[in-house]
């Protein structure tokens, strides 16, 4: 499934739309969230988590959303089960980014 770009209000409107959604929040000078980004693209595409959107979000530029999870750093990763705020943190490695997958399913 395609990576969809996101604002404060389409998240709003992405979490009560579909029971599983996770989020990556990102800055453009971040080398981690770069590195990240190509493990997001590859978990997006397995057909293992075709039930679940993936989103990407400028942090700086979703400041009601950032706030909401706490931001405390990028790359940052939130998951929302049935429109709920379920898990959020910040990640580096493809490991714990498959096992935050793992607990949304």
């Amino acid at each position: 499934m395609p990576i969809k770009e996101a604002t404060d209000q389409e998240l709003r409107n992405l979490i009560f739309e579909n029971p599983k959604v996770i989020v990556k929040f990102t800055k453009t000078d971040c080398p981690v969230c770069e590195r990240m980004g190509r493990t997001y693209l590859k978990l997006s595409n397995q057909a293992r988590y075709n039930d679940v959107v993936f989103l990407r979000m400028e942090a700086s530029e979703n400041p009601v959303s950032s706030q909401e999870v706490h931001l405390t750093g990028t790359p940052f990763f939130a998951t929302y089960k049935n429109s709920v705020l379920a898990t959020c943190k910040l990640i580096s490695d493809e490991k714990e980014l498959e096992e935050l997958l793992t607990e949304l399913q």
